[in-house]
């Protein structure tokens, strides 16, 4: 179902009330109605003669007992798989909880559906319309979170997702990148849960695992050990980049050498000794940025 601009919203507009900075540990419950909303016209009708939305809804459910350890979502007895996880997705006091269901809802679409006639199993929205819905209501309701490539992933800017992340995700999607795509989601996965030591050893792994695909690609010789560092070289050496940037070349070798790497080795890389290293939220999320940003200039340059 399509946005509608409506003269509520507008006004809130003029009246300076839209959010203009996300927030990740509250799910308003105007949202929550909207999420039950667009995911029931995106998996279809919670009806007996439609039996692939049913499966679907009967997985999910069964998906989300096992993970938190009970027998039903639902307080109340007998109900039905859906009503169970939507009623449970409105009354949750857990945010992380809430996204999980989004989340697996929407692979569900995103894969299942896709692979049917939607139309004809009931549903009312296309994968497409019903990912693109969810999306937008989350960033109209100023919660930092968007699916893309098969998992919910936290917004620290938009700009930077849409300009950075989003594309380096989008390179990523192809099989040939399959380790590093799944390392990156990873580091995602940790920055979300706020596991912040997981993340960047993720960023360090998806970097490496980029360019190793890359080398594999153009055949030039590696070890599987080799760091980042010693990939960095070879890139270089072997001409990845355009020849005017050639003199540029230090700089550049010195902003991959001290980002995502540096990083990753002094704080998250290594033993930390008697004192409990701490990694801060910000400088995870700089090495996610780094990371995909330089995942992106080195695919871009194939």
């Amino acid at each position: 179902m399509a946005l509608f601009d409506l003269f509520s919203k507008r006004q809130k507009r003029l009246r300076g009330e839209v959010p203009d900075v996300y927030v990740y540990d509250e799910v308003p419950q105007p949202l929550r109605v909207q999420l039950v909303q667009i995911l029931q016209d995106g998996l279809g009708p919670n009806e007996s003669y439609h039996e692939v939305p049913l499966q679907l809804y009967a997985h999910i459910h069964k998906t989300l007992c096992r993970e938190y350890g009970v027998f039903s979502l639902a307080k109340e007895r007998h109900p039905s798989d859906w009503e169970a996880v939507a009623n449970y997705l409105l009354q949750t006091d857990s945010t992380e909880h809430v996204i999980d269901i989004v989340e697996l809802s929407l692979r569900a679409v995103d894969t299942v559906i896709r692979q049917r006639h939607w139309q004809h199993i009931g549903c009312s929205a296309s994968p497409d319309e019903t990912i693109a819905e969810a999306n937008s209501r989350f960033r109209e309701s100023g919660v930092g979170y968007e699916y893309v490539s098969g998992e919910v992933i936290r917004i620290d800017s938009q700009l930077i997702h849409d300009d950075v992340v989003k594309p380096a995700l989008k390179f990523l999607a192809d099989p040939k990148f399959k380790g590093a795509n799944d390392e990156f989601l990873r580091a995602h996965e940790h920055y979300r849960h706020s596991r912040h030591k997981e993340c960047l050893a993720e960023c360090l792994k998806a970097f490496e695992s980029t360019m190793k695909t890359i080398c594999t690609l153009k055949r030039w010789q590696f070890q599987p050990t080799d760091t980042a560092k010693s990939l960095i070289d070879t890139c270089m050496t072997k001409g990845l980049f355009p020849t005017f940037m050639q003199s540029h070349i230090g700089n550049l070798r010195a902003i991959l050498e001290s980002g995502v790497p540096t990083v990753r080795n002094k704080l998250g890389g290594h033993g930390q000794g008697a004192t409990i290293t701490v990694v801060s939220e910000s400088t995870a999320r700089f090495a996610l940025h780094s990371t995909a940003a330089n995942i992106l200039l080195f695919v871009e340059s194939i």
